[in-house]
């Protein structure tokens, strides 16, 4: 460890997203849980949150899936004309 200079973590966009949503959950409960509110209300709440959190993720993890279905699907049509443009290329080097 270097001290006195910055260094950047090597970790994604992902990583801070990632804590940023476990920031702000512990943040709702936290604030739900010190609300003036009954305990049947407080279990219907949190319930509710959970319930549109699970929703919210499910949302996230199919727009991923579908995003990285059209990356390799771009990308299999790129190798396609890649490999088309590359024959008569490869033709030519191979006849004697």
């Amino acid at each position: 460890m270097q001290i006195g200079k910055y260094r950047s973590s090597d970790g994604s966009a992902g990583t801070a997203v990632t804590f940023l949503l476990i920031g702000l959950g512990v943040g709702a409960a936290l604030g739900m849980l010190l609300a003036p509110k009954s305990g049947r209300q407080m279990r219907k709440d949190l319930r509710r949150s959970y319930e549109d959190a699970l929703g919210t993720i499910s949302e996230w993890t199919d727009e991923a899936k579908d995003r990285f279905d059209e990356a390799v699907e771009k990308g299999a049509d790129f190798a396609d004309e890649l490999r088309a443009k590359a024959e008569p290329l490869t033709d030519l080097l191979r006849k004697p």
